[in-house]
């Protein structure tokens, strides 16, 4: 799979030698890793958890491709048809769900409309109250104003598509992924390679990529600093569905159109903001993205609060919590939902540009989405940077 030589310059130890390695396990990492492996590379992954259990796992499983604007759409775009060829290909669970804006006003409804010209027919459809109701799966149109349906989005099961896609690569040939192995050093290796220490030996590499999310500044303090990267922590819960809801769309609201760039920039969004501050300052007092999508097993994955610091506390504050579920119940209209399950995710976050990609050595560079789209951004990212980083097969002894 990856073979062992000695590079008597360095070490008189094996080193691993791979014409890609990529350092963590998550979705950014191995969309580059499954990427590198389609096009005949051989390929290493290392990950220093002995399973997935950071961001990757802990959001909502949606790639909002449709909201995004500028060069970010068109890389999440990039990215869809990789998310659906690997779900084929790993055997994860992928649909194109599409994702369902719900409006409760009508400012919230005229920005969908604004939005809705602003795109391509067909991609972004302007809906009446009772298309969103038969949507939800509720029994009366209370409080839905219209909606709008967002064609181009995808949904994943975030707890399972990170460890089947690991799975699948690592069954490929010319391909492994380790678990439970830290990346401890960079430099130059042999020749033009990009030698890298770990806590099982050294690799050395044609390219590393280093996906590491929040964690920058662990490795290169001085480079988060100056991209000002900071952890935004979040709150989420799960929750049994209604009886008999089947919601097949990720579910956003008006707090989510202050949230994307596509909304953002429509003629009408500072109204938006105005009235959602006025009727509902306790959601923009926590951040909130009130939103939901339905795991395969029927579970409501509710949130999200949002708080940024250098490093997050890991106490969840209750009262955060009820704002999220209550406002979610009225969108599904229920009176309460029970909650299984309550956590915090955390991803990297960054007021100077969405994504960080930066060269940091010869044939090292390090990778790392600064918003919470990393899921969306995941493929579409790997793709411009392998394309950016052309190797060839031709440089590792087999």
């Amino acid at each position: 799979m990856n073979n062992f030589e000695t590079n008597s310059e360095a070490t008189a130890e094996p080193v691993a030698t791979t014409d890609l390695l990529v350092v963590g396990a998550g979705i950014i990492g191995l969309a580059h890793a499954a990427l590198a492996q389609q096009a005949g590379l051989s390929v290493t992954v290392i990950e220093r958890d002995h399973r997935a259990v950071g961001a990757s796992i802990r959001n909502f499983g949606h790639a909002c491709i449709t909201a995004q604007h500028g060069e970010i759409y068109d890389m999440a775009q990039a990215g869809r048809r990789h998310w659906l060829d690997f779900a084929a290909k790993a055997g994860f669970w992928a649909i194109e769900s599409g994702a369902l804006v719900v409006a409760s006003t009508e400012t919230e409804l005229q920005v969908l409309r604004e939005f809705s010209a602003s795109r391509p027919e067909g991609q972004v459809g302007v809906l009446g109250a009772e298309e969103v109701r038969a949507r939800l799966g509720r029994e009366n149109t209370d409080g839905i104003r219209g909606g709008a349906f967002l064609a181009d989005d995808l949904r994943v099961d975030p707890r399972t598509t990170v460890g089947s896609l690991a799975t699948w690569l690592n069954g490929q040939d010319d391909a492994a992924v380790h678990f439970n192995t830290t990346a401890l050093g960079f430099g130059a290796g042999t020749g033009r390679k990009a030698r890298v220490e770990t806590s099982r030996g050294a690799y050395e590499a044609d390219q590393v990529f280093i996906c590491v999310g929040h964690d920058v500044d662990h490795l290169f303090p001085a480079l988060a600093a100056e991209h000002r990267i900071t952890r935004c922590a979040l709150q989420m819960a799960s929750a049994p569905a209604p009886e008999s809801t089947t919601i097949v769309p990720a579910v956003l609201t008006a707090t989510s159109m202050l949230r994307y760039d596509a909304f953002t920039r429509m003629p009408s969004a500072p109204a938006l903001r105005a009235e959602v501050e006025a009727a509902s300052p306790e959601l923009l007092e926590i951040g909130a993205n009130v939103m939901f999508t339905q795991r395969p097993d029927g579970t409501l994955l509710l949130g999200d609060s949002h708080s940024y610091d250098l490093a997050q506390p890991p106490f969840l504050a209750e009262n955060t919590t009820d704002r999220l579920l209550r406002a979610a119940a009225r969108v599904l209209d229920v009176d309460s939902l029970a909650v299984a399950e309550r956590w915090q995710g955390i991803y990297a976050s960054s007021d100077v540009a969405p994504v960080l990609v930066r060269d940091i050595a010869e044939a090292i560079t390090l990778v790392s989405v600064t918003s919470g789209i990393g899921m969306t951004l995941s493929f579409g990212l790997a793709e411009a940077n392998l394309a950016a980083r052309p190797l060839t097969t031709a440089t590792t002894t087999r």
